[in-house]
């Protein structure tokens, strides 16, 4: 029965033309006809048994190369196909399973794979979409020599692209930040990563003895140990405005997606400089898996979505309760006077403020009139940069790399300046 259900159009269109034939060689009497008809029936009727009955068993590896890119990249995928079984195949049409936005599904025909046979087959995937994507599974149709009969079998084994947002390569700009350490001292702010601590104290219940330190021992008359050798490290967060309505047009060139790819680039800049960076949108703290190179930021910011709240609240107050940054990075859409206002209150004299401040209405503009600094924008940035801030204006059609000099500069604020527009962008 799986074989019947099995069969193509032209495997029903054989059947159905043999027993029209078969009843017409019975009313006609016609022998030489009742011979053909019965050809016609069995021969899609022993193709189905045929592939019904056949126990290929065939194991499936997919590798991608890379598994995380940009937006805009190509990643590779292989599949490895492997008979394990001592038969020979017969055709095979492969079928990889991927989703719209990386591209239209790929398939392949192999004519036959012999016995421990392995077949590689490599296609490229590509999405100018940020997020997550499932490849697979993998799907492969047994077929007999006539095509009146295909099998499909799949595999359960996916695996993911992770298509992160497009990182820009940023100039160095000195920002000062608050370094805290992990050993037995608690946090410190310094400078600079100083020497390791390693001063003596008292021995505590169960401290390793190779640690302990007898010329201070002699010293104090009691055991003393060394401690901890602490490991500094600079902390700082970066909130990233996500609400809907603070941003202006639609796709990959949006405001919001620009703003996505700035969180990215300069979150990627900071790890680079040994910052710990933890990431804040306007609906609260995000966790961030303990991963080296920033990558656990990229993953995060590769699925980040657009919210429908209405304020920036929830987002300051969990800047707050993190406590210890050293350095606030914020990437924002359109703000009105009191969210400045909220967002200049976060900013104290331990703590460096940046400011990447999207001129969303530029979104709207015809690139000539991108030097035109909107009211309720020069609004913000006054209160902003008037409370210690450093603001960096971006415009639709200018790279973050050509602005992001200002992020090192004073944050006295002098009113509205001449701007780079996207004519004079790199």
């Amino acid at each position: 029965m799986a074989g019947l259900r099995a069969l193509t159009s032209r495997g029903r269109s054989f059947l159905a033309s043999g027993v029209a034939a078969l009843l017409c060689a019975f009313v006609l009497g016609e022998h030489d006809l009742l011979r053909v008809s019965v050809l016609v029936i069995t021969l899609p009727l022993l193709a189905a048994l045929v592939v019904a009955r056949t126990r290929y068993r065939l194991s499936c590896a997919r590798r991608l190369d890379p598994s995380r890119v940009e937006v805009g990249s190509d990643s590779t995928v292989t599949v490895r196909l492997e008979n394990v079984t001592r038969l020979p195949t017969g055709l095979l049409l492969i079928e990889d399973t991927v989703p719209y936005a990386v591209g239209t599904r790929p398939r392949f025909v192999l004519d036959r794979v012999e016995s421990r046979g392995i077949r590689e087959i490599d296609y490229k995937v590509r999405s100018d979409l940020r997020g997550r994507f499932p490849i697979g599974p993998l799907s492969v149709r047994i077929t007999d020599p006539f095509g009146l009969v295909e099998l499909t079998r799949a595999f359960t084994a996916t695996d993911t692209l992770m298509v992160v947002p497009e990182v820009v390569p940023l100039p160095h700009v000195r920002l000062s930040g608050e370094w805290t350490g992990g050993g037995d001292s608690r946090s410190t702010s310094v400078a600079a990563a100083g020497d390791d601590d390693i001063g003596p104290r008292e021995y505590r219940q169960g401290d390793d003895l190779r640690r302990v330190h007898w010329r201070s021992t002699a010293r104090y008359g009691e055991l003393m140990v060394r401690r901890e050798e602490q490991q500094w490290q600079s902390r700082g967060a970066l909130l990233l405005d996500t609400r809907r309505h603070a941003h202006r047009g639609e796709g990959p060139r949006s405001s919001f997606e620009v703003s996505v790819s700035a969180a990215a680039s300069i979150g990627m800049q900071l790890a680079r400089d040994g910052l710990g960076l933890r990431l804040v949108t306007d609906q609260g703290a995000q966790h961030l898996p303990d991963t080296a190179g920033g990558h656990s930021l990229l993953d995060a910011l590769a699925v980040v979505r657009q919210s429908t709240a209405r304020s920036l609240d929830t987002g300051i107050t969990a800047l707050r309760q993190g406590g210890g940054d050293g350095l606030i990075v914020a990437v924002l859409g359109d703000l009105d006077a009191e969210e400045a206002q909220a967002m200049a209150r976060l900013r104290n004299s331990g703590v460096t403020g940046v400011a990447v401040l999207l001129d969303v209405r530029t979104w709207q503009q015809t690139p000539a009139h991108h030097a035109a600094v909107d009211e309720s924008f020069e609004t913000a940035r006054a209160i902003l940069a008037g409370s210690g801030w450093r603001v960096v204006r971006l415009p639709a059609g200018t790279s973050l790399a050509a602005v992001w000099q200002d992020a090192g500069q004073s944050s006295r604020y002098a009113g509205p300046r001449d701007t780079i527009t996207a004519g004079d962008a790199a």
